[in-house]
């Protein structure tokens, strides 16, 4: 069973405490490509440690550069992939995937996102 979220309600609603949120996210750009119907979408993405995302998708590739920290992807069917600053990686469209800070300081990677516009950004898998 997938769910579809805007992915600023999948942050803040599932993941904010009054005190601070282990995850917190900054769209930095969001334009039409010159493909109809897709777009780009820019975010920076910090993960506080030892917090995971559930398992989900997007409509679209994502490439990931990593800010700052150490992070853990798991693409479904691989072994999971540890980078640290500087690193880079990219995410078939559709690949159900997690991310994990493995560190011991807050983790923050830059998520650029080439989508279809018509779909949410974010759809979580059960």
């Amino acid at each position: 069973m997938i769910t579809t979220f805007g992915l600023s309600t999948f942050l803040f609603s599932n993941f904010a405490n009054a005190q601070a949120p282990k995850l917190g996210r900054t769209e930095l750009i969001r334009e039409d490509l010159s493909i109809p119907g897709r777009e780009v979408v820019q975010v920076r993405v910090d993960i506080a440690p030892d917090t995971k995302y559930p398992r989900h998708s997007h409509p679209g590739e994502e490439i990931i550069y990593v800010i700052t920290g150490s992070l853990e992807y798991t693409i479904d069917g691989r072994a999971p992939v540890t980078l640290t600053t500087g690193d880079v990686y990219f995410i078939p469209a559709g690949a159900i995937h997690t991310v994990k800070n493995v560190g011991t300081d807050q983790a923050s990677e830059l998520a650029t996102y080439i989508v279809d516009k018509s779909k949410p950004l974010l759809s979580i898998s059960k």
